[in-house]
């Protein structure tokens, strides 16, 4: 038994007791936590603030046999306060948020690259630079990358031939004419150069990328993400599909701390991973 720090995203909360909470929190240096924080659902709690989903914390924790204690919070980056006043953004940061837990099962392993990519995510999404559902598509491929399930995109992912015509799901991504199974997904050419883009982090090839393929690129991710987790992600229903272009107009219109703050390795990692490249 221990105090240990750590700094982490606040995944989700739920209520403990008549004033307690059970805090999930994915950490740098710990991987998922799952902890107890005292008296936070009380009016005059010191921290309570502090540990709601979305935020960015740096956390001291008692470690104990069964759940940790949190013993104190300090917040890094609220990126909360701007998502819950757009729509769109925040029901995309919702589902990256859910899919980060389903994709870290297991308790205090070390999940370095997934931490990188959730706070990349979300602070791509509060710039406001990309459409909410092109960045939480970018994050679902590079999520399944980081854990070991890349869509074969480029090749046949059953036989390696460069000729991929059809999306097959439990093949691993695009086949060929030779080895596409019943079923397979016939997507436009545009769609997967767009799958590519955003596993890439070419935005300028995804941001001028048309709304059907768009849309088209989005249903083809959900269900591999979906199909791998053998769950579904809840929060997907709530994801806007299409967006008006002020909201992003909006956001690139409205500097705030963001914007004036130099980019941190998670923000750079999420921008700029390629295939090759690892998110440290």
């Amino acid at each position: 038994m221990s105090l240990y720090r750590d700094e982490g995203v606040v995944l989700r909360t739920q209520k403990l007791g008549e004033a307690d909470r059970i805090v999930t929190i994915l950490t740098r240096r710990s991987g998922r936590v799952r902890a107890a924080a005292k008296g936070v659902r009380k009016t005059k709690s010191r921290f309570g603030a502090r540990l709601e989903p979305f935020t960015h914390v740096d956390l001291q924790l008692y470690e104990r046999r069964s759940l940790d204690l949190i013993t104190q919070a300090e917040t890094l980056r609220p990126y909360g306060e701007r998502l819950v006043f757009d729509y769109p953004r925040y029901t995309a940061g919702t589902a990256m948020l859910e899919t980060a837990e389903k994709l870290t099962p297991i308790e205090k392993e070390p999940a370095l690259r997934q931490f990188l990519l959730v706070i990349g995510g979300l602070r791509t999404l509060v710039e406001g630079g990309h459409d909410p559902r092109l960045v939480l598509d970018a994050y679902f491929l590079r999520s399944l990358a980081i854990a070991g399930y890349a869509p074969s995109l480029e090749e046949c992912a059953r036989c390696g031939e460069r000729t991929g015509r059809a999306f097959a799901i439990a093949a691993g991504g695009m086949v060929c004419g030779s080895c596409r199974p019943p079923g397979s997904a016939s997507p436009a050419e545009a769609t997967v150069g767009l799958m590519i883009a955003l596993l890439r982090g070419d935005w300028a090839r995804a941001d001028s990328s048309e709304p059907r393929h768009r849309l088209e690129c989005s249903g083809l991710v959900a269900a591999y993400l979906q199909w791998h987790l053998e769950h579904g992600i809840r929060s997907l229903k709530h994801v806007e599909r299409e967006k008006p272009s002020a909201t992003i107009e909006r956001g690139r219109e409205a500097p705030s701390e963001w914007s004036g703050r130099p980019r941190d390795e998670a923000a750079e990692s999420f921008h700029g991973m390629t295939l090759n490249t690892t998110i440290e």
